[in-house]
């Protein structure tokens, strides 16, 4: 069989050429100090570097390795043989994160950080990916192999506009769009591209694109981490994103079974963590009283449960089709197959919020 000609996965093109993206992930991974497992290659060495971010297995599932097979969306880590529950996946030193403050323009960023500050506060990051993009010489490029294809990104900012609103109608997804597109389009005017044009040496004409701008957006929302704040930074200004090589290869999912820690919750002695934990009241997730939750609904005053009934059914009426035609084409396998992959991974969004609206009518009763 044929294999199908290679395309460019991002603004400009990955040192390798035509080698096999993941051999040059790995041999990037040696040269900068992340730290793989074994069992996630066995080329993979180096030392173990201070500072930075490190993955673990919560759950035993089995040896990983980085392919494309077997996965959802391009690359991830798949399961082939076990792996015991708490045993390091990678580590990934301070350096070898993208972001901000590790980019070739760092010192220029944090001169200007004043003049680059925004409402999502992602203004710098996003820079930092512009540069790197285009930048020959950019320590990432390897890292950037393994990115999705930024010109067939799925996220539905991407859908037409009358697709949208079909589709997703009741959702809130086509209004929480809008807003972010005025949003984006709104930084880039106003901050980003002036700031790209006040440094043509440093961002080709090629990266001065809103296009391309929305695309790093999306891809810094699917991709991207939130680093801790120390506890001598203030807590005022937006904690940026970071993007960290290996650990944004793995599923994001609310279940997850690898978790992603900073070296600061990893650093404190055991004595000083089993008093601190003491102090906390053993860790127990305790909520406020008087908050709202599924179980306390049918405790609520009847009125109350009156007026969430209301506003459920309200709701329910925003949608284009109702909890029983959903279940139906999800049922029906012939016809979810013939549907198109935007119109399945709606449906899904769809089904799931009617199921939760219908458990709260049921709670309301």
């Amino acid at each position: 069989m044929a294999t199908q000609a290679k395309r460019p996965r991002v603004a400009g093109p990955v040192d390798g050429g035509d080698l096999d993206p993941v051999a040059c992930f790995l041999s990037w991974c040696r040269r900068v100090g992340l730290e793989l497992s074994p069992k996630v290659s066995e080329r993979a060495g180096g030392r173990r570097t201070r500072g930075g971010a490190r993955a673990a297995l919560t759950s035993p599932p089995a040896q990983v390795a980085v392919s494309r097979q077997g996965t959802v969306a391009g690359y991830g880590m798949v399961a082939r043989e076990s792996v015991q529950a708490g045993e390091l996946l990678f580590v990934v030193p301070r350096a070898a994160l993208l972001s901000q403050h590790t980019c070739s323009i760092g010192g220029l960023l944090e001169r200007e950080r004043v003049a680059l500050q925004s409402q999502s506060g992602w203004v710098p990051l996003l820079l930092a990916l512009l540069h790197e993009l285009q930048a020959p010489a950019s320590r990432w490029r390897p890292y950037f192999a393994l990115w999705p294809e930024l010109g067939r990104l799925e996220h539905p900012m991407f859908w037409p506009e009358e697709e949208r609103r079909c589709l997703l109608q009741g959702t809130g997804v086509p209004e929480a769009v809008e807003k972010d597109l005025a949003n984006i389009r709104s930084e880039y005017q106003s901050i980003v591209l002036p700031f790209m044009e006040a440094h043509p040496d440093l961002f080709s004409l090629r990266v001065r694109s809103l296009e391309l701008y929305h695309q790093l957006v999306a891809l810094v929302m699917a991709y991207s981490f939130q680093e801790p704040l120390e506890e001598e930074e203030d807590e005022k200004e937006p904690n940026s994103p970071v993007m960290v090589p290996a650990a944004d290869i793995l599923n994001h999912l609310a279940n997850h079974n690898a978790n992603l820690e900073y070296s600061a919750v990893l650093c404190m002695p055991a004595e000083e963590f089993r008093e601190l934990k003491d102090q906390d009241g053993g860790g127990d997730d305790k909520r406020e009283e008087g908050s709202l939750t599924i179980t306390n609904i049918p405790k609520l005053k009847a009125s109350w449960r009156q007026l969430l009934q209301n506003s459920v059914l309200l709701t329910l009426q925003t949608y284009a089709t109702d909890l029983k035609t959903d279940q139906g084409l999800l049922s029906n396998k012939e016809v979810y197959a013939k549907l198109s992959w935007r119109e399945q991974q709606a449906l899904q969004v769809r089904y799931g919020q009617k199921m939760i609206l219908h458990q709260l009518l049921e709670l309301t009763s």
